[in-house]
């Protein structure tokens, strides 16, 4: 994932900075419903079951106050990004058992396993820096979450 890919991949409809549902499956429907409003989605409940099976299978809290829900499916049009920031958390299940301040939503279609790992790693190096989770909790507009992922990646 390069730089220029955050445009396409979390275009700024995609970037909620309002607090979302603290339960973490209406999270996720909050970030799917982002994106279905956004035009990625043909089906909503097919992307929701991808997304909620992928949850039974293990955590996607990963630790450090982030929650990154993914999944495969033919439920989305392209890759896509959803991003929202919560004051209060969210229980990702975490193995640091922290709740999730910064969540994102990465959905690939089928078959885009290489692509799939490539987001989901890149952004993971890219949110274990400190400087770059502060800027995320600091951000006031999607614009500059956008360019605090950016220049993250770079």
């Amino acid at each position: 994932m390069e730089p220029e890919d955050i445009d396409t991949l979390l275009p700024r409809e995609l970037v909620s900075l309002e607090e979302p549902p603290a339960e973490k499956e209406a999270c996720i429907e909050h970030l799917l419903d982002m994106a279905v409003e956004a035009g990625r989605i043909e089906d909503r409940e097919a992307a929701l079951e991808a997304l909620l099976a992928r949850e039974e299978e293990t955590t996607t809290g990963v630790g450090l106050g982030i929650g990154i829900p993914h999944a495969q499916t033919d439920a989305v049009t392209e890759p896509t990004v959803a991003f929202v920031r919560s004051d209060r958390g969210v229980d990702f299940d975490a193995m640091d058992d922290q709740p999730a301040t910064l969540i994102f939503m990465l959905l690939v279609p089928e078959g885009g396993e290489e692509e799939h790992l490539n987001m989901l790693s890149t952004l993971s190096r890219a949110l274990m820096h400190e400087e770059t989770r502060d800027s995320l909790h600091e951000a006031e507009s999607p614009e500059e979450v956008r360019g605090t992922l950016k220049e993250a990646v770079a």
